[in-house]
C-alpha cells in the first residue's frame, strides 16, 4: 500500500533528522511528586508564547498535574476533565466520553499527546473513544483562545494536551516512578498504572504502562426516566477493558536531544444502547522529538516533531458479529523555530504537515456504507509573537493552511480543497502586581471534516443514517474574549467573558424521521435520519473562579460559576448545550493528610434546538476524598479513599446524545494505593 510505504519512509527520514520537536519542561521534581506536594508553578507545554501559567489570560488555561489529576482521573478523558471550568463531558458510556470546551465539540475540539494529535476518530462520532490514557499523564491542559488555534483549524474550541514525558528530555540521576492501584464499587473497577525514568550515560528512559478493567455500572433508578420497563441496576453495555504500554528513550546532550518512543494501546468498551453493541480498539503509535539549542544566529532553539499512527476499530454487535471496520493511519510533522528579542517582539514560527488516510467499512461486504475511504492532507505555516509595551503584553498570532479532502475514486463524490486563515491579537495590562487585564480577538477557520461531506449512511452505534454536504462551506468564527484576574497572594480569583460569532457553522439536524438501513422512510425502523447542515451561529457565556489558600496548608477553598449558550442565528439553541453550573470545594491539608469535599450543581437545561425534545434535570454531584502520605523505604506512599457521587444521584448530562436513556454512574466507592520514588 502507498500510504505504508509512506508511513515508513517518513519514520526512517525522522530518525535521520537531527532535531526533533517541542520540549516539555518538569511540572515539579521527582523529589515533589514523591511527597505529594503542590507545586506552585506550572510549565504550559502548549501554549508557544508563554510557558507561564499566570500569563494565560490571551489563553484562559487549566491544568491538572500531582495530586489533583490523581484525584480526578476517570474511565475516559472526558469525564476526567468533565468537572471543569468551561469543559463538559459528551458522555456516551464509561469508554468513549470526549471533552466539551464551551459547548463546542468534535472537529472543533483538538486532543493532543505531547503536543501531537492523538490520530483516533473520536472527533468522527461520540460513541469512538479517545485513544489517549490518562491514568498515565502527568499533566492535562486545557487551552481556549489565540494560541489554541496554532494547533490546527479544528481548534475552533480550544485543545486539550495530554503530557506523559514518553520522551525524555531531562536525564535523572537516579530511577524515579510511581505507580497505583486502584479498586471501584460502582462498576467493580481494578485499574494499575506505572511509570519509571531513568538515564544510561547520556541516554534518557522511560516506560510506563496501564490496565483497567470495569464491569457494567450501576445507575441510580432507571435508564429511561420514568420509564420502569427500562434497566436498573446496571447499565447494560457500559463495561471497559484498557490496557497500554509505553517506551521511549533519547539521547540528551548540551546541544538539545533526540528520542523516539513507541506505543500500543487496546481498548475494549460496551456501547449502552439497546443493540448493546460494542467496540474493538488497537493503536500503535511512533513518536519523535528533538530539540537543538542555538540553531542559527539570532535563533533559540529549533525544534521538531514527527508522529505516525495506525488506529483502528471494529464495531460488533452484542454477539460479537463485526460490523463497520474504521482505520485511520496518520503521519504528522511539525517543526518551531524560536527567536530572542527582535526589536522588542520575542516568537515562535513554524510548519505542520498531516497526511491522514480514512476508511470505514462493512465487516460483511467491505463496502463504504456510511462514510467513503478519503485521504485528506493538509500543511500549515504559523507564527506567533509577543512585545511589553509599558505595561501591556501584546501578542499576535497567525496561521495560513491548506487542506485537501480527496474520497476513493469508487464512490463518486468530488474531492475538495480549502485555504484557511486564522488571526488573533491580544493585550494583557498587568495594571498591578497581582491584577491583570486582558483582551484578545481572534478570526478562524474550519474546514468540514470528513464525514461532514461525505457521509451517506447508516451509524449503528448511535442509530442514526447520517447525510453528508459535499458542497459545504469552510467555518469562520471571530471571538472577542474578556479577562480579569487576580493571581497572586492567598486569595485568587478570574473572570472571562466570551462571545463567538460564527458563519457557516455545520451540525447535525434531525427532524425525528425514521428510516432502514437503506435510507427508506419506515416508522418502525432503527436509524434516524441526521442531515449535516449549516448556518450562521453565536456562542457566549463566561467563567468565574474565587480561590483561597489553594497552594498551602491548612483550610483552602474554591468557588466557580460557568455558563455557555450556543443558538442558530432565527432557528433557536444549537443542540446538546452543557447546562448552567455553580460550584465549590473545600478542602484541609496537615502534614501528609489531605481530605476534601467537592460540589457540583448543574441547573436544568431546557434550552434545546428545534429538533430536541427531552430537557435535562437539575443534579448536584458531590464528591470526597481523604488521602495520607508517608515515608516507607525509600518510597513515598499515598493511600487514598474517594467517594464520587456521594448523594446517588441520577445525573444525565445535556451534552450527551443518549441523556435520555443514559444516566452516569451512580454512588462510587474508591480505594487504592499509590507508591512513588
Amino acid at each position: 500500500m502507498v500510504f505504508q510505504r509512506t508511513l515508513i519512509t517518513s519514520a526512517v527520514l525522522a530518525l535521520l533528522t537531527p532535531v526533533t520537536s517541542v520540549t516539555y519542561a518538569q511540572a515539579d521534581s521527582a523529589a515533589g511528586n514523591a511527597a505529594g506536594n503542590t507545586i506552585s508553578t506550572v510549565t504550559v507545554t502548549s501554549n508557544p508564547i508563554s510557558n507561564d501559567e499566570n500569563m494565560q489570560v490571551l489563553t484562559p488555561a487549566k491544568i491538572l498535574a500531582g495530586p489533583e489529576l490523581r484525584a480526578k482521573v476517570g474511565t475516559s478523558l472526558g469525564d476526567t476533565l468533565g468537572s471543569e471550568l468551561g469543559v463538559s463531558a459528551s458522555g456516551f458510556g464509561a469508554g468513549a466520553s470526549r471533552p466539551i470546551i464551551r459547548g463546542l465539540e468534535g472537529p472543533r475540539v483538538k486532543i493532543l499527546q505531547n503536543g501531537m494529535g492523538v490520530a483516533d476518530v473520536s472527533s468522527l462520532s461520540n460513541d469512538h473513544a479517545v485513544a489517549s490514557e490518562s491514568a498515565t499523564a502527568q499533566q492535562i491542559e486545557v487551552l481556549r483562545g489565540p494560541a489554541a488555534l496554532l494547533y490546527g483549524s479544528g481548534a475552533i474550541g480550544g485543545l486539550v494536551n495530554v503530557i506523559d514525558n514518553r520522551i525524555p528530555t531531562i536525564l535523572n540521576k537516579k530511577m524515579t516512578g510511581e505507580g497505583e492501584v486502584r479498586f471501584g464499587s460502582v462498576n467493580s473497577e481494578k485499574s494499575l498504572s506505572f511509570s519509571l525514568d531513568g538515564s544510561s550515560g547520556v541516554i534518557g528512559l522511560h516506560v510506563d504502562g496501564s490496565s483497567r478493567d470495569t464491569g457494567n455500572y450501576k445507575i441510580p433508578g432507571n435508564a429511561e426516566l420514568n420509564n420502569p420497563a427500562s434497566a436498573s441496576g446496571r447499565m447494560p453495555s457500559s463495561f471497559t477493558r484498557e490496557t497500554s504500554l509505553t517506551a521511549g528513550a533519547s539521547i540528551i546532550q548540551n546541544w538539545g536531544y533526540i528520542g523516539a518512543a513507541v506505543q500500543t494501546l487496546n481498548d475494549h468498551y460496551g456501547i449502552p444502547t439497546a443493540e448493546r453493541s460494542f467496540i474493538d480498539l488497537n493503536q500503535n503509535r511512533l513518536d519523535i522529538d528533538g530539540l537543538l539549542n542555538s540553531p542559527l544566529t539570532g535563533f533559540d532553539s529549533l525544534k521538531y516533531k514527527f508522529s505516525a499512527t495506525d488506529y483502528k476499530h471494529t464495531e460488533k454487535s452484542e454477539d460479537g458479529t463485526p460490523i463497520t471496520n474504521f482505520k485511520n493511519q496518520m503521519l504528522e510533522s511539525r517543526i518551531l523555530l524560536s527567536h530572542p528579542s527582535w526589536a522588542g517582539w520575542q516568537g515562535s514560527w513554524g510548519l505542520q504537515t498531516e497526511q491522514v488516510k480514512f476508511s470505514a467499512l462493512s465487516a460483511e461486504t467491505g463496502r463504504a456504507d456510511t462514510v467513503p475511504s478519503t485521504k485528506s492532507n493538509s500543511v500549515a505555516l504559523f507564527f506567533v509573537e509577543q512585545k511589553q509595551i509599558a505595561d501591556v503584553m501584546a501578542s499576535t498570532g497567525m496561521r495560513f493552511e491548506n487542506v485537501k479532502r480527496t474520497p476513493d475514486t469508487s464512490s463518486g463524490l468530488k474531492s475538495r480543497e480549502f485555504n484557511l486563515f486564522s488571526a488573533s491579537v491580544g493585550g494583557l495590562w498587568q495594571f498591578d502586581k497581582s491584577y491583570g487585564a486582558g483582551l484578545s480577538l481572534s478570526w478562524a477557520q474550519r474546514a468540514p471534516a470528513t464525514e461532514e461531506l461525505y457521509s451517506a449512511g447508516p451509524h449503528e452505534s448511535t442509530a442514526t443514517f447520517d447525510i453528508g454536504n459535499v458542497d459545504m462551506k469552510k467555518e469562520a468564527s471571530r471571538n472577542l474574549e474578556l479577562s480579569l484576574q487576580k493571581t497572586h497572594g492567598l486569595l485568587r480569583w478570574k473572570i472571562n467573558a466570551f462571545l463567538n460569532k460564527v458563519n457557516n457553522y455545520i451540525y447535525g439536524h434531525s427532524n425525528g424521521i425514521k428510516v432502514d438501513e437503506a435510507g427508506i422512510p419506515d416508522a418502525d425502523a432503527e436509524f434516524t435520519l441526521r442531515n449535516w447542515s449549516q448556518a450562521s451561529a453565536t456562542i457566549r457565556g463566561g467563567e468565574a473562579e474565587i480561590s483561597y489558600n489553594l497552594l498551602g496548608e491548612g483550610w483552602a477553598g474554591r468557588a466557580f460559576a460557568d455558563y455557555s449558550r450556543g443558538s442558530l442565528d432565527n432557528q433557536g439553541s444549537l443542540p446538546l448545550q452543557p447546562a448552567t453550573r455553580t460550584g465549590f470545594d473545600i478542602s484541609y491539608r496537615t502534614g501528609g493528610w489531605r481530605a476534601g469535599v467537592n460540589v457540583l450543581h448543574a441547573q436544568r437545561q431546557d434550552r434545546l434546538a428545534s429538533f430536541e425534545g427531552f430537557v435535562t434535570p437539575a443534579y448536584t454531584k458531590v464528591d470526597t476524598s481523604l488521602t495520607y502520605t508517608h515515608p516507607y523505604q525509600n518510597m513515598q506512599l499515598t493511600w487514598f479513599l474517594m467517594a464520587k457521587n456521594l448523594l446517588n444521584q441520577g445525573i444525565r448530562l445535556s451534552t450527551s446524545v443518549l441523556k435520555e436513556t443514559l444516566p452516569q454512574p451512580g454512588r462510587n466507592l474508591m480505594a487504592g494505593l499509590r507508591a512513588s520514588f
